[in-house]
């Protein structure tokens, strides 16, 4: 599972970096500064929990088990609930695709929910 958490990472923090700047290079004259700023804010997200699900894969090698990979699975759901329909929504304008994005927030806090429990079970 470390490899698998970590190749999400990396194409979560890859296509996060790629859209950040397509959005800052490509966009900017295409859509308004909101439907801009929506974008930008699934772009941050994204990035943060690319990051989170390395901290999984990392934290899988010293103490693996069904919550971590909950953690992960959830991060992973939420990038793409979350910040896929934040992207959608700029880049279409259809506004009943922001019914999705408060998903992916719960399947982020979800996430950081089963982190926390797998550290508080830690010993030491």
């Amino acid at each position: 599972m470390v490899r698998l958490w970590l190749l999400l990472s990396a194409f979560a923090g890859f296509t996060g970096v790629a859209l950040g700047a397509f959005a800052a290079h490509g966009l900017k004259n295409r859509l308004s500064s909101e439907y801009l700023a929506v974008f930008q804010t699934g772009t941050h997200y994204q990035l943060i929990h690319a990051l989170a699900l390395f901290g999984v894969a990392l934290l899988t090698l010293h103490a693996p088990g069904r919550l971590l990979q909950a953690a992960g699975g959830f991060f992973a759901l939420g990038i793409l609930l979350f910040s896929g329909s934040l992207y959608l929504l700029s880049l279409t304008g259809i506004s009943k695709l922001g019914i999705i994005t408060p998903f992916g927030g719960l399947a982020f806090l979800a996430g950081w929910a089963c982190l926390g429990v797998v550290a508080w079970r830690l010993q030491g």
